[in-house]
């Protein structure tokens, strides 16, 4: 016998009924489906609130796209004129200054530092001035004492510059803008003096193997003697400064003399054979004179302020 439902609990789950067709269903009714259960036995909700899906985390897409041959293609395309713009870069930088030429010129050891610098201060004790090749190439600093050299000019001038803020620092007169004007003010004169040597040089059509490395390493030497006068200046007053000047600007004139007349001069007798063989041998040594004059003006110049 069947008994009313609203007292009694029934022992199987009751089914709903369907909706009437002709009736519109705002909400599906979800709550006649049983939740799911996981291998422990506990309901799990109807959402997945876990690790994310595949199209999340993006790893297929990655996937594809390395897979795909197109993009492999445009990745190697792009590559090959990374490539090519590199090649291009160091053919131009090569055009201008050649790596290999400027490591020579950085080719030192402590030995020819010592040597080079009682040669600059002492150049009067040194009796043998020719440079020496090896299979129609000059040897290295290292091997020659008489090759150039960009390290000892490099050093000096970096020394100068600090000399040059203590100077200012001990007379009050420091400041950044100061120093950076006197760095800049040393370095301009060094360009200066290179470009109208080779000016000069280019003018007189004159043949040598003196190379613009050569110019600015014989242009910088002039840093050792700026430093020996700028000491002498802050150790002993006016006095010890006009002193330093002097030795150190006629040391200075007597190393570039004997140094360029190894480059500059020994084809005299190659040009005697042509027209103007009066001319330009005079000319070449006017060249050398006026470098070597120039040099006292520029030191007085850029050491006159460090030392009241």
């Amino acid at each position: 016998m069947d008994l009313p439902h609203h007292g009694y609990r029934a022992t199987k789950p009751r089914a709903r009924a369907a909706p009437p067709a002709g009736d519109s269903v705002l909400f599906e009714d979800t709550s006649s489906a049983a939740p799911a259960m996981n291998s422990q036995g506990y309901y799990t909700s109807g959402y997945n609130m876990g690790e994310p899906s595949n199209d999340m985390q993006g790893g297929g897409g990655m996937n594809n796209l390395f897979a795909d041959p197109m993009a492999n293609a445009a990745m190697m395309y792009g590559s090959s004129l990374a490539n090519q713009g590199k090649d291009m870069v160091n053919k131009e930088i090569s055009r201008f200054m050649s790596v290999n030429k400027l490591k020579y010129f950085f080719a030192v050891d402590t030995r020819y530092v010592l040597k080079k610098l009682m040669i600059l201060m002492f150049p009067y004790t040194h009796q043998d001035w020719e440079v020496r090749y090896h299979r129609d190439t000059p040897l290295t600093p290292r091997q020659d004492v008489n090759a150039s050299d960009l390290y000892i000019p490099t050093m000096a001038f970096i020394t100068y510059i600090l000399l040059a803020g203590m100077a200012l620092g001990i007379q009050k007169r420091f400041s950044p803008e100061v120093l950076g004007l006197c760095a800049s003010t040393a370095l301009v004169w060094v360009i200066i003096e290179v470009l109208v040597m080779l000016l000069s040089l280019y003018l007189l059509t004159v043949h040598t193997d003196l190379s613009t490395f050569d110019l600015i390493a014989y242009s910088g030497y002039k840093y050792v003697g700026m430093i020996f006068t700028v000491l002498c200046g802050l150790l002993f007053g006016s006095d010890g400064y006009f002193v330093a000047l002097a030795w150190s600007s006629f040391a200075l004139m007597f190393f570039i003399v004997r140094s360029l007349k190894m480059k500059i001069l020994p084809s005299l007798s190659s040009d005697s054979m042509g027209m103007g063989s009066n001319a330009k041998p005079q000319l070449r040594l006017y060249i050398t004179v006026a470098s070597a004059l120039f040099q006292p003006i520029i030191i007085y110049w850029l050491t006159s302020h460090l030392v009241r």
